[in-house]
């Protein structure tokens, strides 16, 4: 089993370690170290063939293709990868395997070393694999290509029979590695459902070799990757024209509304085109956000080939650039409009809900307007209830006046009747009407500080103030 791991150094003289001791060591230290060198490159030797697989898998598909690796390595009696593993390479005999976990898919590339028939596709390299074991793969398979490396001894193909390898006429070629050597990229797929890419070795070294390779079989799967955006795109991009049409009419119809209902209503389909676009906002935002990721590392794999163009044929910069470029575009713009049309609806819905909120703050002026109304003429009927009650009680408590009167005259005293019943109106009436006053004071006093504080509260809840007390 082979990880991956750097070649041995020359061997230095043994001796005693004269290294003082090292603080606490993080317990992410040595992760962090061995991450600079994951995912290493396979030493290749010309001739060779490659199959590369790459399967959708999902970012819950992790343990199912560690299990189904494991059954490959069981099969062949190969010790297995630990459980968390997510890049290895396998020697398993007849064919070698570099396997590679990612967020969202996996990838298996199969190696086999040998001759190669005058057809070099003939025979790919995932003949040697079992074929049960192809089947069972989990996921849904995205990528399919067949490789081949042809040696530098091998006799020269004219550049113009190259074409005859490719599935179509379509397809770009380069020296790459500083002349090491010459790829061939279809960027298509065969009547066996392969890519292929035809690489003919000047001077290529193993590592080389190894670089060259992964770095083509990374353009194709990150060129498909960032593709899974486009169909969404083209999906979506006819919805938000209808949505932006609905925005549109509503924003239209603003200006024409006469009442509170309508604004309610037109409020609520707001409200429904905004949850739309969330919605598609959703569903699209990681999509394209990948898109633009592995678009980034497909120009970063093109820049790293150091390609040079071989007369007559289109180098991998600009076949990517006028074939995936309008693309991602695409993709972008959709995303521009989708994010443009958020925009417009938060900014429509802010503009009916002012409108709406003036509404209702005229009703509530004509409500405390009413209320002011009420308070005032309940005043004016307790200021007459209340002169009614002293000519009231004083009536009664003159007659009594005049009963006492009465009856001490009955009893032979000299008292004059008429002349005390009539001073005794002036002085009952005010002394009524005074303790009415205090009555009326002494309740208030007692009420205003309940008010007091309902009124700081509504104030600090940014509430209409409170209605006048009713008193003068």
């Amino acid at each position: 089993m082979t990880t991956g791991a750097q070649e041995p150094i020359d061997e230095m003289p043994a001796g005693p370690a004269q290294v003082p001791p090292l603080p606490t060591e993080s317990e992410q230290r040595r992760e962090l170290s061995r991450e600079v060198h994951a995912r290493p490159f396979v030493r290749l030797s010309a001739p060779e063939r490659a199959t590369h697989l790459a399967m959708l898998t999902g970012e819950e598909g992790f343990e199912r293709d560690v299990a189904h690796l494991h059954a490959l390595c069981h099969r062949y009696g190969v010790t297995p990868p630990p459980e968390d593993a997510t890049h290895i390479i396998l020697e398993f005999g007849d064919f070698r395997l570099k396997w590679e976990r990612h967020t969202e898919f996996c990838s298996y590339t199969f190696f086999v070393s040998g001759d190669l028939p005058a057809d070099p596709f003939a025979n790919p390299a995932l003949n040697a694999v079992p074929q049960d074991w192809i089947q069972a793969m989990p996921g849904e398979l995205l990528v399919a290509v067949n490789l081949v490396i042809e040696p530098k001894h091998a006799p020269q193909r004219p550049p113009e029979t190259v074409p005859r390898l490719m599935t179509t006429g379509n397809f770009a070629a380069s020296e790459v590695s500083g002349g090491a050597a010459t790829a061939f990229m279809d960027f298509a797929i065969d009547e066996n459902g392969f890519g292929r890419i035809y690489v003919r070795d000047h001077g290529l070294k193993p590592r080389q070799a190894g670089r060259l390779v992964q770095r083509l079989l990374e353009i194709e799967t990150y060129r498909m990757l960032a593709l899974l955006a486009l169909p969404l795109a083209r999906q979506y991009g006819r919805k938000l024209s209808d949505l932006g049409t609905r925005l549109s009419q509503i924003a239209g119809g603003i200006g024409g509304l006469s009442n509170l209902q309508q604004e309610r209503r037109l409020l609520s389909e707001l409200t429904t085109l905004s949850a739309e676009t969330e919605r598609i906002a959703a569903e699209t935002a990681y999509r394209f956000s990948a898109a633009r990721a592995y678009y980034a590392l497909v120009q970063r794999r093109i820049e790293s080939l150091r390609e040079e163009r071989v007369e007559g044929f289109q180098t991998f910069s600009e076949f990517m650039e006028r074939r995936m470029a309008p693309a991602m575009r695409t993709c972008e713009a959709v995303q521009e409009r989708q994010n443009n049309l958020s925009e417009r609806v938060n900014r429509t819905s802010q503009l009916l809900r002012t409108r709406v909120d003036i509404q209702l703050e005229e009703q509530n002026v004509g409500v405390l307007n009413s209320m002011d109304r009420r308070a005032k003429l309940q005043l004016r009927l307790q200021e007459t209830v209340e002169g009614l009650s002293v000519a009231a009680i004083t009536y009664y408590a003159v007659g009594l006046v005049d009963y006492v009167g009465d009856a001490l005259k009955a009893h032979g005293l000299p008292v004059p009747v008429e002349t005390a019943t009539g001073v005794a109106v002036p002085v009952i009436a005010g002394l009524v009407w005074i303790g009415i006053r205090k009555m009326r004071r002494m309740i208030e006093a007692e009420d205003l500080p309940t008010a007091d504080a309902a009124g700081d509260q509504a104030g600090e809840a940014g509430n209409a103030p409170k209605p006048p007390v009713g008193s003068r």
